[in-house]
C-alpha cells in the first residue's frame, strides 16, 4: 500500500508541472495585456520584465498554501486515504479544465477552478462517507468548511463588480486629466501621476504583500506595518524624483516605465496570490503522505488533522514553481490566444470583432443609449462640450500607414489597468484571500475601456457580448470544476488505481485533441493573416495578386462543396452533404473576416487606391454572391436527404449528373485562367458558360411540364428548382470574376503600372 501512495504522490507532482504549464498559459493574460496592448515596448523586453516579476512573486506565495489545506474542508474529518483521492481528482480536473479554456482562447480564473474542484471532490467523498457511516446529510457541515468557502466565494465574485467599477471611475478621472495627447499636459500632472502610481505599486506590493514571503522575519514584518503612512509618503517624493530624472536626463517617456513596472507588479501578484492554485494541493498531499507514513497507521485510519496546522513552504520549491511558469511563459502559443482576447475587447479602434452580438448585449446597448441622452439633457451643454474635447482620440496613435504594429490603447490606459489591478490583487494577497486575478484585470481592463469610450456605438454591442461570453465561461468553470471534480473523485474511490490509470489516459487524450484543436486553429488564423500580413501600404499589383489567388481557391473550394452536395443528395450520403456544408463554412469564415478587412486594406492602399478599393469591394461582392448560392444549394440537400423525403429517381438523376460534370469543369478552367491571369481563352469559357446555362434552361423547361403532368411531386420540385436556380447564380456570378480580371491591363511592364475598367463589371 505504501508503493501506491509513494505513485499517488509522485504523480501528483508530475500533475502540477502540468498544471503550471496550462495555468500560466491562461493566467499570462493578467500581467501581459496591458503592456502588449499599448505596444509599450517590444514583445521580448516586455516578457522579460514579466518573467522577472513571475519569480520574484514565486517567494511570496507561502501564506496562501493554507487555502488547499483547510480553506474549503475540514481535515481532520478524512483520512489519508480519502484525502489523496480528494488532491488526485482536483489535480485532473484543473488540468483537462484550463487546457480546454486556453484551447479556445477564453480567460477564466484559476482560482475558482481550483475552489470548486477541492469543493466538489471534497463534498462527493464527504456524501460517501456519510453513506458509509449510515449518518445524517447535516453531518455533511461537520466535513465542509461552509463558513470559508462562501467567504472565498463571495469575495471572488465581488472582485467583479469592484474591479469593474473602480477601473472605469479612475481611468474616466485619468482621461479628463491627460486626454488623448499626453503631452500637451502641464510636466508636474504627468510627474506627479506616475510618482503616485509607482508609489502605490511599491506599497501594496512590498509592504502589504511582503508578509507571504518565506524568508523575510515576523518583526521586520510588524515594523514596516507599522510605519507604514510614512513609507509610503517617502516613496511617493523618492519616485517622483526618480521619473523627474529619467525624462529631464534621458528624455525617457515616463508613463513607459510605469506600465512596465506595473507588468512586473501585476505578474509578481499573479505568481503571489494564484501559485497556490497549481502547486499548493502536491505540497499539501506531500506533507500528508510524509506525516502517515512516519505514523505506522492504515491509511484509512490516519486522521488528517496535521493539515490544520501552519505551513511555510521551501523557497526553492516556490522557485522551481516560478521558473517552470516563466519557461512556458516564453513558448506557449495558447498563452498568445487568451491575451489576444482580452486585448481585442479593449482596442480603441474598430476591426474584426471575435464575438457575435447577443440578446443581452443588444438590449444593454439600447437601454444604455436612452439612458445617456437623458443623462446628457440634465448636464449644462458647456459641461458637455468640454468633457467631449478631453476624449477626443489622437489619429497618429492609431494611424496604420507608417508600417508599425497598431497599439490597442494608449498608455494611460495601459498604466491604469495596470496600477488598479495590482493595487487590488496585491491587497487581496496580504489578506490572504484567493482573489481572482483574471477576474479583477480583465473587468478593470474592461472598465477602463468604457470609460475611454472604446466601445463606441460601432461596436459595443460586439464587445458587450464578449465580455457577456468571457463572465458567463466563468459561472461554466464553477459548474465543470465542481461536477467533474466530484465525478472523478467517486470514480477513484471505488476503482482506485484502475481509475486513475483511465483519468491519466483521458487527460493524454483530450490535451492531445485540444493540441491538435489549437493547431488547427492557428494555421486557418495565419491562412487568414496571409490577405492582411502586414501594416505596409499595398500596391495595386498587390491587390491582383492578393486577390486572384484569392479568388482561384475560393473558386475550388465551391466547385468541391458543389460536387459533395450533389453526389450526396444522389446517395442519401449525410457525411457528404455534410462535408460540403463544412467547406461552405470554410469559405464564410473568410468571408467574414475579408468584410473586416476591407475598411483596413483601403486605408492601406498606395498607388491606384482608387482602382485598387474598387477590386476590393467588387471581389467580396461577388464571391459573397457566389457563397449565398452555394450554401443554398448544400443546405436545401443536407434537409432533403437528413428529412429521409423521397430521393431523386433515375431520370431527373441524369440531368444532375451531367450538371454537375458540366460545372465542375467549367469551374477548374475558371480558377485556373484567374489564378494564372492569362485570359487567352476567354471566349472559349464564355462559349461554355452559355451553353451550360442554356441547359439549365431547357431543363427548367422540363420539370414546369412534369408538375403540370403530374409526373414530380412538391418536395422534388422545390429541390430541383433550388438546384437549377441556384446553379444558374453560380455560373453567372463566377464569370465575372473573368470578366473583371480580364479588364485590368498593364500599361507599363517595367513599372508596374495598371488600371481597373471603369465598365460594368458584370
Amino acid at each position: 500500500m505504501s508503493d501506491f501512495y509513494v505513485f499517488v504522490v509522485g504523480l501528483l507532482f508530475v500533475l502540477a508541472i502540468s498544471d503550471l504549464i496550462v495555468g500560466v498559459s491562461n493566467d499570462a493574460v493578467n500581467f501581459l495585456n496591458s503592456a502588449i496592448g499599448s505596444n509599450v515596448t517590444s514583445r521580448r523586453n516586455i516578457m522579460i520584465v514579466a518573467s522577472l516579476g513571475i519569480l520574484v512573486g514565486a517567494t511570496f506565495s507561502s501564506g496562501m498554501m493554507e487555502v488547499a489545506r483547510k480553506g474549503i474542508f475540514n481535515p481532520d474529518y478524512f483520512y489519508f486515504s480519502e484525502i489523496m483521492v480528494v488532491f488526485i481528482a482536483v489535480m485532473i480536473t484543473d488540468i483537462i479544465l484550463l487546457d480546454l479554456f486556453n484551447t479556445f482562447g477564453m480567460p477564466t480564473s484559476t482560482t475558482v477552478s481550483i475552489v470548486f474542484e477541492l469543493l466538489g471532490a471534497a463534498v462527493a467523498v464527504s456524501l460517501l462517507k456519510i453513506a458509509s457511516q449510515e449518518e445524517s446529510l447535516a453531518t455533511l457541515d461537520n466535513y465542509i468548511n461552509y463558513s470559508s468557502a462562501l467567504l472565498i466565494i463571495s469575495g471572488i465574485f465581488l472582485s467583479i463588480i469592484i474591479a469593474f467599477s473602480i477601473g472605469s471611475v479612475v481611468q474616466y478621472i485619468s482621461r479628463l486629466i491627460f486626454t488623448f495627447n499626453v503631452s500637451k499636459n502641464m510636466a508636474w500632472i504627468n510627474y506627479l501621476w506616475c510618482g503616485l502610481a509607482l508609489s502605490s505599486l511599491t506599497y501594496f506590493l512590498f509592504i502589504k504583500g511582503i508578509s507571504g514571503a518565506s524568508f523575510i522575519s515576523e518583526g521586520l514584518i510588524a515594523n514596516v506595518q507599522k510605519n507604514a503612512l510614512v513609507t509610503f509618503g517617502f516613496a511617493v517624493v523618492i519616485w517622483t524624483c526618480i521619473v523627474v530624472f529619467l525624462h529631464k536626463a534621458f528624455q525617457i517617456n515616463i508613463l513607459k516605465v510605469v506600465v512596465l513596472f506595473g507588468t512586473f507588479t501585476l505578474a509578481m501578484s499573479f505568481s503571489g496570490n494564484d501559485l497556490v492554485n497549481f502547486i499548493g494541493v502536491p505540497i499539501a498531499g506531500y506533507e500528508s503522505y510524509l506525516a502517515w507514513s512516519a505514523s505506522g497507521v492504515p491509511a484509512e485510519s490516519y486522521a488528517m488533522g496535521i493539515l490544520l496546522e501552519p505551513i511555510q513552504s521551501k523557497s526553492y520549491m516556490l522557485l522551481l514553481a516560478g521558473l517552470i511558469m516563466t519557461v512556458t511563459l516564453w513558448f506557449s502559443k495558447k498563452a498568445r490566444a487568451v491575451t489576444e482576447t482580452e486585448v481585442n475587447l479593449g482596442r480603441q479602434s474598430e476591426g474584426d470583432e471575435r464575438f457575435n452580438p447577443n440578446i443581452l448585449s443588444k438590449r444593454i446597448v439600447r437601454y444604455s443609449i436612452l439612458l445617456g441622452k437623458k443623462v446628457n439633457d440634465a448636464i449644462p451643454e458647456t459641461w458637455l462640450e468640454k468633457t467631449e474635447k478631453r476624449f477626443q482620440t489622437s489619429q497618429e496613435l492609431y494611424d496604420n500607414t507608417k508600417g508599425k504594429p497598431l497599439p490597442a490603447f494608449d498608455l494611460v490606459r495601459a498604466s491604469v489597468n495596470l496600477a488598479v489591478a495590482s493595487i487590488l490583487i496585491a491587497y487581496a494577497t496580504s489578506l490572504k484571500l484567493p482573489l481572482s486575478t483574471t477576474y479583477v484585470s480583465f473587468m478593470v481592463a474592461m472598465g477602463t475601456s468604457l470609460s475611454d469610450k472604446a466601445w463606441g456605438r460601432n461596436s459595443a454591442v460586439f464587445r458587450i457580448a464578449g465580455v457577456i461570453n468571457v463572465i458567463g465561461g466563468w459561472f461554466v468553470t464553477a459548474i465543470l470544476a465542481f461536477t467533474a471534480s466530484a465525478a472523478f473523485a467517486i470514480f477513484i474511490y471505488f476503482f482506485d488505481i484502475k481509475a486513475i490509470g483511465i483519468l491519466i489516459l483521458l487527460v493524454v487524450f483530450l490535451i492531445s485533441r485540444t493540441f491538435l484543436l489549437h493547431k488547427k486553429k492557428e494555421k486557418e488564423k495565419k491562412a487568414r493573416e496571409q490577405f492582411q500580413r502586414s501594416r505596409t501600404s499595398i500596391l495595386f499589383a498587390d491587390s491582383i495578386n492578393q486577390t486572384s489567388a484569392k479568388v482561384a481557391s475560393s473558386l475550388l473550394v465551391v466547385r468541391e462543396a458543389y460536387e459533395s452536395a450533389l453526389n450526396g443528395l444522389l446517395d442519401e450520403d449525410l457525411n457528404l452533404l455534410k462535408t460540403s456544408l463544412k467547406r461552405v463554412n470554410s469559405i464564410k469564415k473568410e468571408q467574414t473576416q475579408l468584410k473586416y478587412q476591407l475598411f483596413d486594406l483601403i486605408k492601406r492602399l498606395d498607388n491606384k487606391p482608387t482602382q485598387s478599393g474598387r477590386l476590393y469591394v467588387f471581389v467580396y461582392d461577388l464571391v459573397q454572391d457566389m457563397v449565398q448560392s452555394i450554401s443554398l444549394i448544400s443546405e436545401t440537400c443536407l434537409e432533403h436527404v437528413s428529412r429521409s423525403l423521397t430521393p431523386v429517381n433515375n431520370y431527373y438523376g441524369t440531368d444532375i449528373l451531367k450538371l454537375r460534370n458540366d460545372i465542375n469543369n467549367y469551374f477548374e478552367i475558371l480558377a485556373e485562367l484567374i489564378k494564372n491571369q492569362n485570359f487567352a481563352n476567354l471566349n472559349e469559357l464564355m462559349t461554355r458558360k452559355k451553353e451550360i446555362l442554356e441547359s439549365i434552361e431547357l431543363i427548367l423547361a422540363e420539370r414546369i411540364n412534369d408538375i403540370r403532368n403530374n409526373d414530380l411531386n412538391m418536395r422534388n420540385s422545390m429541390l430541383l428548382f433550388t438546384i437549377l436556380l441556384e446553379s444558374k447564380d453560380l455560373v453567372a456570378i463566377s464569370s465575372r470574376f473573368a470578366k473583371l480580371y480580364s479588364r485590368i491591363k498593364p500599361l507599363s511592364q517595367s513599372k508596374g503600372n495598371y488600371f481597373l475598367s471603369k465598365k460594368n463589371d458584370g
